[in-house]
């Protein structure tokens, strides 16, 4: 009775001090999700306010809301919308773990704390909070293509977790972890997957929809949350996270068609859970912690904002997507949470790392909950003022990189293209798999091989650790040459599947946008290789050697990649006058100032390729656009969609400026992806 009783306590405690808070914040204007943390710092241990519940209980109920928060984010996201996302979501998860790995770690080893507390420093900061930006995407209502983006990196990023703690658990037991091993927890997790997935889509989407048929919602609520415990059960029985088994059921009873009508009755029960989840968060806050170690928090804190915005937001163009919707991943996702405590949690247990970690982890995660909601708020306005500071080469490359990505995804060579970029990249795989071998079996094993030569030799203990190290850096030269050389190819079968070359002799005059994209995706490719390489063996590497042969490299490249770009503008000038004549050669045909129809500049898309698909757009009188300039518009900042040029009467403006003010009856030609343009035409009105 005394158990029952606590249990009402903690429950009456936390449910009515969030809603005093929730209130408050709702009327200030400000993310209900801080009124939760707000609430359980004030029912927490940490303060001295008589409204305490107990901790143990609240983190019991907690776990309740983080599952039914990943089942109704599964639900909005059936396993083939997830399968389309993940190819691009899983590159880009992948250079952000690294990159926040690498950091990490040498931001532990600059604090002066052991190799192991930097590594788990390093993991505890690479994986975001999937129940924290759900909440927020929920509270502000994100939907499109932002939020398949950022929910497809987060499945990943947990799957990643998954493995980063079997690899923390065999390195901090002492047992280390071979390449069998790896090989086995990836099997034992894809099997897992296979079977669950395979299995369920075989039960569940039937299951619903004959539950649904009933026309019972009672059930039909009873039924998927059964469902849904059911999924994070199996997959914590298995040693994964709940938060995974949650989410890939509410996939599968996505894949039934009442994916919609679910999510409405599961949202009161995951509503309340979820109050409950945050606030617990709150309950973690110690202000003595974090006055003891606020060097360590604040640095860490913006290691993590910065990081993960800049490797989201690259990691997600090069992809792909453009400027704004890639600025906006890398701003939801600047935060770390509930994978940080495990993983710090996990540390504390094997004794690998001292007792300041988990403090600091929450300290982090609490911070960046904070400011995550305001962080999504604003990043509409940050990816505006993001395009309009990039100089003009980068931004019409920015604007024309995502129509020749959906060039390459629609070509009829594809399947070609993507069997001999399957080759090539396992070839580059097979490289950095080399250089991280001689790397790590340097390191470990130079003091035998020092002794070893010294005995033979006599050179000296002095002298002998160098020629070894030099020796296993001209070992290592031929595969770094190879990554970047097999990146230059890999970037021209790609360049050449998006931009095919002139053929029967006529002049290549997709010479120069072909060029920067073959450099770009050169560069991209290098980046995205090199930075897993540096994150695996920077424990290995005393100093940043391994950092500073990446940057100079990245470095040439990148220099490449201006040129080429300035190059690329030149080109866009040319085209946008052979677009105006186009426009003026139709508009005599016509003899009035009627909108030329959709296909007047098909010979333009036919001489000029490379230049983005160009379609024309007249502005009627009762356009929103009359009267404001391009730069009050924001056109390609909000649309991704960039204006080459317009005509006016007889007049023609070439690659008009940010000062140019619309007119009725103007004629814009629009060039981008085929979504950033009917974005644009929705705002042209």
């Amino acid at each position: 009775m005394h158990d029952a009783h606590a249990f009402l306590q903690a429950l009456a405690t936390v449910l009515c001090v969030a809603a005093v808070t929730t209130v408050l914040f709702q009327r200030l204007r400000q993310p209900v999700v801080l009124g939760y943390i707000l609430a359980g710092f004030i029912i927490g241990p940490h303060v001295p306010i008589p409204l305490v519940a107990d901790p143990g209980i609240v983190q019991t109920l907690s776990e309740m809301g983080v599952i039914l928060l990943m089942f109704s984010l599964g639900l909005e996201f059936s396993l083939r919308k997830l399968f389309q996302v993940g190819p691009t979501a899983g590159l880009t998860a992948v250079i952000q773990c690294s990159v926040m790995v690498w950091l990490g770690f040498i931001t532990g080893r600059a604090f002066g704390w052991t190799m192991l507390e930097s590594l788990f420093t390093g993991c505890c900061i690479a994986i975001s909070s999937t129940t924290i930006i759900a909440k927020a995407f929920d509270e502000q209502n994100i939907r499109g293509a932002l939020r398949g983006i950022v929910v497809g990196i987060l499945i990943v990023e947990d799957l990643i977790g998954i493995l980063l703690m079997a690899m923390l658990t065999a390195v901090s037991s002492g047992t280390g972890m071979s390449a069998v091993d790896l090989a086995f927890t990836v099997g034992r997790l894809a099997a897992f997957l296979v079977g669950l997935v395979g299995i369920g889509l075989f039960v569940v989407p039937r299951l619903m929809r004959y539950i649904t048929n009933l026309q019972r919602p009672e059930t039909t609520l009873v039924t998927s949350v059964g469902i849904c415990f059911a999924g994070a059960l199996l997959a914590q029985t298995f040693g994964y996270s709940v938060a995974l088994g949650a989410f890939l059921a509410g996939s599968l009873v996505a894949e039934s068609g009442e994916g919609k009508e679910v999510e409405h009755l599961v949202q009161p029960v995951r509503d309340l859970f979820g109050a409950v989840f945050f606030v617990s968060v709150g309950m973690l806050i110690d202000p003595a912690l974090i006055r003891e170690h606020w060097a360590a928090i604040a640095v860490l804190t913006g290691v993590v904002v910065v990081g993960k915005i800049l490797s989201v937001s690259l990691g997600a163009f090069f992809t792909g997507n453009g400027t704004r919707t890639s600025v906006q991943a890398g701003l939801s996702l600047s935060q770390i949470g509930e994978f940080s405590f495990i993983i710090a949690g996990l540390g504390l247990s094997l004794k690998a790392t001292g007792t300041f970690l988990y403090p600091v982890a929450v300290a982090v995660s609490a911070i960046t909950t904070l400011t995550t909601p305001w962080l999504i708020r604003a990043s509409g306005p940050i990816a505006n003022w993001v395009d309009r500071k990039l100089p003009a080469p980068l931004q019409t490359f920015a604007s024309l990189y995502g129509s020749w990505v959906e060039n390459l995804r629609t070509s009829p060579r594809q399947k070609t293209v993507g069997a001999r970029v399957r080759r090539m990249a396992l070839l580059m795989l097979l490289d950095a798999a080399f250089i991280t071998i001689i790397v790590i079996g340097t390191s470990v094993l130079l003091p035998q091989v020092t002794e070893f030569i010294d005995e033979r030799m006599g050179w000296g203990k002095t002298m002998t650790p160098w020629i070894v190290i030099g020796l296993s850096t001209a070992l290592a030269l031929p595969f770094c040459v190879g990554i970047v050389r097999m990146g230059r190819r890999l970037g021209v079968v790609l360049a050449e599947g998006a931009l095919p070359a002139a053929a029967n002799g006529r002049v290549d005059l997709a010479a120069a946008p072909r060029r920067v994209l073959v450099v770009a995706l050169q560069l991209a490719s290098v980046f995205m290789v090199g930075v897993p390489v540096l994150a695996i063996t920077q424990p290995f590497i005393p100093g940043v050697p391994g950092a500073v042969v990446l940057l100079v490299s990245l470095g040439v490249m990148g220099f490449a990649f201006w040129k080429s770009a300035t190059n690329l503008q030149g080109h866009m000038r040319a085209g946008a006058q052979v677009i105006v004549e186009a426009l003026a050669a139709q508009s005599h045909a016509k003899g009035d100032e009627d909108e030329p129809s959709k296909d007047v500049l098909h010979g333009v898309r036919q001489m000029l390729p490379g230049i983005g698909e160009p379609e024309s757009v007249a502005l009627g009188e009762s356009s929103a656009a009359v009267g404001r300039t391009l730069a009050e518009l924001n056109l390609r900042g909000m649309t991704g969609a960039t204006v080459l040029a317009i005509r006016r009467g007889e007049a023609g403006v070439l690659v008009p400026t940010a000062q140019e003010v619309l007119r009725a009856g103007d004629i814009l030609a629009l060039a981008g992806t085929h979504e950033a343009i009917d974005a644009a035409k929705g705002v042209l009105g």
